[in-house]
């Protein structure tokens, strides 16, 4: 990763907004994630990568996660996410004690972020309106695909 420093949660998001359009672009769920040092620098950043690689747990949080290795310590790391994260990666949030998350929308989406605030989480919602009408013409034109990634076939 770069040594470019992302001082505002703006600048982090647009990075995770950047990953969803690529996500799109591939023909895959438009949902972008990257992991960030507490001081701003990219650890790591993905999409969700179910459609293209096959694989139902490669989210775009997981996707940022594994691009970001390992870390001795992921309790100042702050996740942004595009879209509320499910409980699968609310619980890698919990699991490694990140210690932040910034979320683009929860409006199309309400995971586990919730759970994540109840167990000392640091929350930040945005509701971009970018982000939530792309998601929201996501779910409109591929709702089978939609189901299926938030586990209601």
């Amino acid at each position: 990763m770069s040594d470019a420093i992302y001082a505002t949660d703006a600048e982090k998001l647009a990075v995770a907004t950047a990953e969803a359009r690529l996500g799109a672009e591939e023909g895959g769920i438009p949902i972008g994630a990257a992991l960030f040092s507490a001081d701003g620098r990219l650890l790591g950043s993905g999409h969700n990568r179910r459609v293209q690689d096959d694989d139902a747990a490669m989210h775009a949080e997981t996707n940022a996660f594994h691009n970001a290795g390992r870390q001795k310590s992921y309790r100042d790391t702050v996740m942004v996410t595009t879209l509320s994260p499910c409980w699968y990666c609310s619980g890698l949030v919990r699991q490694f004690g990140i210690g932040r998350i910034v979320i683009g929308e929860d409006q199309s989406f309400l995971g586990g972020q919730d759970w994540l605030a109840e167990n000392g989480v640091e929350l930040t919602v945005i509701n971009d309106p970018e982000l939530i009408s792309m998601m929201g013409e996501f779910i409109t034109t591929h709702p089978e695909l939609w189901n299926e990634d938030i586990g209601e076939e």
